[in-house]
C-alpha cells in the first residue's frame, strides 16, 4: 500500500512530469495514460500519491475523478472564485416590434399587441421583456377576461435617454438608431391606429407612471 505522508520513494523527475501533464490536460487523466508518458518502471500510483499529498491544503489540489485525475481548485475556496458579469443579449426581432408597440400605445394587452403586429406573441417575448425591467404589468384592463395590461419602465426611459414617453422617436428615427431592423416597414403605422381606451382596474399600488397614449396624441377621445 502506498504510503499517503511520504514522498521520498517517488522520483522527483516522474513528479514533475506528472504536475505538467495534469496541469495541461483538459479532462482528467487515467494511470494508463500517465504511465505512457512516464519513463519505463516508473511507479505512477505512488507518484500520485505523493504529487497529491504535496498540494494537500493548497489552492489547487489533485484529485481523483471519473476514473482519473485531475488538478482543481480547493473547494473551501469556491465563495471567492464567484464571478458575475452582465452578458448583453440582443433582442429578436418579436422583442424589438412588442417594445416598440407597448412603449407608444401603454397601457395595452396581450391582444392588443397582437392585432398591431398582426401576428401572435410567444410567452417568451414578454417575459424577456419583464426580466430586464423594461416593461411593467399595468394593470387589468375593465373588460372581458380582465386582461393584463403593459406599459414601460423608467429603466426603459433612462436606457434609451428619454426624459418622458413625449421624447419618444418616430419609427424612421428608430431604424436609423439601428434600434429597429428591416422588417420595420411591415409594421402598422401606430401613429395612426386608433387609441386602446376603456377603463382599467390599476393594481400595482397607486397611479400608473405614463397614462397619455403618445402615439394617439391627435386622436378624437372617444365616449
Amino acid at each position: 500500500m502506498s504510503d499517503m505522508t511520504s514522498t521520498a520513494t517517488s522520483d522527483p523527475e516522474h513528479l514533475r512530469i506528472l504536475e505538467a501533464l495534469l496541469f495541461a490536460a483538459t479532462e482528467p487523466l487515467d494511470e494508463g495514460t500517465l504511465a505512457a508518458r512516464l519513463p519505463a518502471g516508473a511507479d505512477v500510483a505512488q507518484a500520485l500519491t505523493s504529487l497529491r499529498q504535496q498540494y494537500q491544503g493548497r489552492g489547487v489540489e489533485l484529485v481523483p475523478v471519473a476514473g482519473g485525475w485531475r488538478f482543481q481548485t480547493a473547494e473551501d475556496l469556491s465563495h471567492v472564485l464567484i464571478e458575475e458579469r452582465v452578458v448583453q443579449k440582443k433582442l429578436s426581432q418579436a422583442a424589438l416590434e412588442t417594445l416598440a408597440i407597448i412603449a407608444y400605445h401603454q397601457p395595452v394587452t396581450r391582444a392588443e399587441i397582437e392585432h398591431v403586429r398582426g401576428v401572435s406573441i410567444s410567452k417568451g417575448v414578454l417575459d424577456t421583456l419583464l426580466e430586464i425591467n423594461w416593461v411593467r404589468i399595468r394593470g387589468r384592463r375593465q373588460s372581458p377576461g380582465r386582461p393584463v395590461t403593459f406599459g414601460v419602465t423608467d429603466q426603459f426611459l433612462a436606457h434609451f435617454g428619454l426624459q418622458s414617453l413625449a421624447d419618444l422617436p418616430g419609427f424612421h428615427e428608430l431604424k436609423a438608431m439601428g434600434l429597429m431592423e428591416a422588417r420595420v416597414e411591415d409594421l402598422p403605422d401606430l401613429k395612426k391606429m386608433p387609441l386602446f381606451d376603456g377603463p382599467e382596474d390599476e393594481d400595482t399600488g397607486g397611479e400608473p407612471e405614463f397614462m397619455t397614449d403618445y402615439a394617439a396624441a391627435e386622436a378624437e377621445p372617444t365616449s
